[in-house]
């Protein structure tokens, strides 16, 4: 996973590509050395300080909520840097950070809640302080047409309804079970599963007449499910936190794709997607 000998792409850039391009080489050269801003300092001076070039493999673990926004990201990048390859590894936060903290090889962490993040912080893998780029929020996913007429969070408790949720270690489940508590609701789901990805799936495949999931995840779904929009869920909002590794194989590909992802192109992608401004 860290090598550099990944093949050079050859896709051609748009005129938002190059801008993109041009954005993204200014956030990486920004940590030059104090001797390229003396007036006397020469062009090549200049030169020989600029953060080192952005290639080889970037691997980034992301929540699976990001999934869909990531991967066009992705895209934008390998355009941004041809000589890169963005591989990603999308799932629960919570297995992700269990992944990370064993050892698994990886340049950029984002999580779904600052409680897995700093599950990668304390054990000192994360460098630097982790940053909010998004947030997210709950939304009950039912099937298409919504048969079984849910209309708050409370019907998700009628007899005979079959609901599925997060696991509770999960951010998505962490979430729901805010929104529940607040409420004085139980519920006792067919299954808690470990990622939302799985949990929408268990609607879209009409195993569930309903779950609890985010607002992207539903949009994202689009004809395969209803979405039904419940007022706790404002109460349960999830930050979504980003680091660079630290003992991330490609230093200046994680810096360069943190980058981009908190750009105003990125956020672009993200808040379009249905995500919330930090």
């Amino acid at each position: 996973m860290t090598s550099r000998s990944a093949r050079r792409r050859t896709l051609p850039l748009a005129v938002g590509g190059a801008a993109l391009l041009l954005a993204l080489t200014a956030c990486s050269s920004s940590d030059s050395s104090d001797a390229s801003d003396s007036p006397s300092s020469s062009g090549s001076a200049a030169t020989s300080t600029a953060s080192p070039k952005v290639s080889g493999t970037v691997t980034v673990f992301a929540a699976a909520s990001l999934k869909e926004t990531f991967t066009e990201l992705g895209k934008q990048f390998e355009a941004a840097y041809p000589d890169t390859k963005v591989t990603f590894n999308f799932g629960g936060s919570d297995t992700l950070a269990a992944s990370i903290t064993a050892g698994a090889p990886a340049d950029v962490f984002a999580a779904a809640s600052p409680t897995t993040m700093q599950t990668v912080t304390d054990a000192g893998d994360g460098k630097g302080t982790p940053s909010t780029f998004v947030r997210n929020q709950l939304e009950i996913a039912t099937l298409p047409g919504n048969p079984q007429h849910i209309a708050t969070l409370k019907d998700l408790t009628k007899s005979g309804l079959k609901v599925a949720l997060c696991a509770k270690t999960v951010p998505c489940g962490s979430a729901a079970q805010r929104a529940l508590t607040a409420s004085s609701l139980k519920l006792t789901p067919v299954s808690y599963e470990q990622d939302v990805k799985s949990a929408l799936t268990k609607v879209e495949l009409k195993e569930v007449d309903a779950s609890v999931v985010y607002q992207t995840d539903v949009k994202a779904a689009g004809g395969k499910v209803d979405g039904v929009r419940f007022p706790e869920s404002a109460g349960a909002i999830n930050d979504y936190p980003i680091v660079e590794l630290a003992h991330a194989p490609n230093t200046a590909g994680a810096q360069a794709f943190i980058a981009l992802v908190k750009s105003a192109e990125g956020q672009k992608v993200l808040t379009e997607a249905g995500f919330l401004n930090p």
